[in-house]
């Protein structure tokens, strides 16, 4: 199904509602990026010849990139409208269904990918508040001691509000950002009309010619020019919350001829001030608007920051329901927009990475060798896992795919080779953070395989126990009892313990089991399906996708019109709560069985996940060794 048209006034809302969330990232690169071009550690010499060659690298970046790979490109790989890592990866497995092995690569291909954005969740906030501070030390410097405590602060502050919800702040994102590009052009275009000869930069000749001449220096140049481009997943992340059209104008009609006016007017500045290195941003404005400037930077800093926070909540939320995280609590913070929410373990274990970043590091020069290989790793996953769509998905042909990965897998390879250089400056923070989430979610993963093959193994079969049951014989509660199991062919531990305990059998008895696709969306029309098993059994699957908040008493009203009731007051849920008892020798290391045990031990509640009434659960133990 096509989505509708949006009218001109709500392409209008959404554009600059996609400025102030999708471009926050790549709008504060300018804060540190030429000055770590002209740090002493990539050896460039500060020369017009130089200043020129860079400006132009920069340019062809956000040209090659950020325009032609992403804006034109990788936005046309939407997973029924939804962009991201890990829409990308169920795309992509999907395009591959009928190849097994090559499925299970690409998954958890692309779910290493999306553990990458939780690094750069860490360092962009970092890198763009303190980016933003050290202006401090342009106004008075003086003050430059205070530039750690004060970026400090301003986190924990970001990330004690995130509780109340981003609605109230996401009304300004917006405007203030346009004002934010706005500055950045206005304030480059200045310095470009004084020093008209950087405009040379816009010759990719330049650009050419400034890396031909590095030498054995050319991936720490590339190192630091991929600062400018940090941010650009998330023109893609973001396609499900604006759509891809909103996403194309606000980079064409303002945030690439801001970024290209402010990258050339810092160019300019530099050729006639080559003091100004220390920090060119702010030496862009006279000394009477510094401080407007500071504040200004500030805002796109925090808004910035928001928007890797949320990301961070809604890539959580996708990887617990394509079964690669335990449940976590989630807090709906509008009562209109469902992709608004608020994951409390992600928002403190977040803030806690940040300070670390900030404390360790000090400074956006240090941050910045941090900062790039997560990213630039993405980027070239996102390349691959484009490739299987684009030839096994669009069935375009395998010459045209090919040419065209091979193209953006070498420009991929050179930014990350770049970023690799500064592997002992900080480039392994975000590379070992990542590395630690993928050994835990590919071990949830495992586990909860190794689990239902255990607990299909232990288990009676679901319809020969129906067939033998003597309901006559039996006392019978007059109510629907549901209950919820991973595997639906066998018998649920809770009607086992139920009959065992209690006696009793009840007048309808719901074998139910939630399935997340890899889809975003999934039809009211496809939610439920039912199926018979006689004595007043009913196989009930209920379909969400993976940007859907399971309601399960809400899908349940669907099996109505498919010949089952399931009266709301009249119900009575009773769940299995596994206690995990890993035994040595099985499917897993014996440490990665202990790390799955304790996470399914600390699990969210499921009667909170499926959002099941408080008083109407019964919840019952069962012990699945694995």
């Amino acid at each position: 199904m096509t989505a509708p048209s949006p009218t001109r006034q709500s392409l209008s809302a959404l554009t600059l509602a996609a400025i102030g969330v999708v471009y926050g990232d790549i709008g504060t690169s300018p804060l540190y990026t030429v000055k770590e071009i002209f740090s002493p550690a990539t050896g460039v010499a500060l020369n017009a010849a130089n200043l020129i060659g860079a400006m132009s690298c920069i340019f062809w970046a956000l040209m090659l990139v950020v325009t032609l790979k992403y804006v034109l490109l990788i936005l046309r790989a939407d997973n029924r409208g939804e962009g991201g890592g890990l829409a990308l990866t169920a795309l992509a497995a999907q395009a591959v269904s009928n190849r097994p092995r090559l499925r299970g690569a690409l998954l958890l291909l692309g779910v290493f990918g999306a553990t990458l954005f939780y690094g750069d969740s860490i360092i962009t906030p970092a890198i763009s508040v303190i980016g933003a501070m050290e202006g401090l030390e342009i106004a008075t410097p003086a003050l430059k001691p205070f530039v750690v405590p004060i970026s400090v602060a301003i986190l924990v502050g970001l990330f004690l509000v995130q509780r109340f919800g981003t609605a109230v702040v996401g009304r300004v994102f917006g405007p203030v950002i346009v004002l934010w590009f706005a500055v950045l052009a206005v304030s480059g275009a200045l310095h470009i009309a004084q020093h008209p000869a950087i405009l040379a930069a816009l010759n990719p000749l330049r650009a050419f010619e400034f890396l031909a001449a590095r030498g054995p220096g050319l991936l720490l140049v590339i190192g630091a020019i991929v600062l400018a481009i940090t941010g650009t997943e998330a023109l893609y992340a973001d396609m499900g919350h604006f759509g891809k059209l909103p996403i194309q104008m606000a980079w064409t009609g303002l945030v690439l001829p801001a970024l290209t006016l402010n990258y050339l007017g810092q160019g300019a500045l530099l050729m006639a001030e080559p003091e100004a290195i220390a920090n060119p941003f702010f030496h862009l404005f006279p000394s009477a608007l510094i401080w407007p400037a500071l504040a200004l930077a500030t805002m796109a800093a925090i808004i910035a920051s928001q928007a890797v926070i949320s990301g961070a909540y809604s890539m959580t939320r996708q990887a617990i329901q394509l079964g690669f995280l335990p449940r976590m609590t989630i807090r709906h913070t509008s009562s209109q927009e469902s992709g608004q929410i608020y994951m409390p373990a992600v928002n403190w274990l977040l803030l806690a990475g940040v300070l670390v970043a900030v404390l360790a590091f000090g400074s956006s020069a240090a941050l910045a060798g941090a900062y790039g290989i997560a990213v630039t790793l993405t980027m070239m996953i996102t390349t691959v896992l484009t490739f299987f769509v684009v030839r096994d998905g669009w069935r375009l042909p395998t010459a045209l795919a090919g040419s065209a990965t091979a193209f953006f897998l070498t420009l991929d390879a050179l930014l990350v080779a770049g970023c690799a250089m500064k592997f002992f400056d900080g480039g392994w923070f975000p590379l070992a953070m990542g590395l630690a989430l993928f050994a835990v979610m590919s071990t949830w993963r495992r586990g909860r395989t190794l689990m239902l093959q255990s607990i299909q193994g232990e288990g009676l079969s679901l319809q020969p126990f129906i067939a033998q049951l003597n309901p006559a014989e039996m006392s019978r509660a007059a109510r629907v009892a549901v209950y919820a199991v991973a595997d639906p062919s066998t018998v649920p531990q809770a009607l086992l313990h139920n009959l065992k305990h209690n006696q009793v059998l009840h007048e309808r008895n719901v074998v139910l089991t939630v399935h997340f696709r890899e889809v975003p969306w999934v039809p009211d029309a496809e939610r439920a399906q039912v199926e018979a098993l006689g004595h007043d059994f009913w196989r009930v699957q209920l379909d969400f996708g993976f940007m859907e908040t399971p309601d399960v008493p809400k899908a349940l009203k669907r099996c109505e019109a498919l010949g089952l009731s399931i009266p709301t007051f009249e119900t009575s849920y009773f769940l299995s709560r596994e206690t995990v008892v890993p035994t040595p020798g099985g499917g897993m290391a014996h440490w990665r069985e202990k790390l799955f045990a304790s996470m399914s031990h600390n699990a969210g509640n499921v009667a909170a996940f499926f959002r099941l009434p408080d008083n109407c659960v019964v919840e019952l133990g069962t012990r699945v060794q694995i």
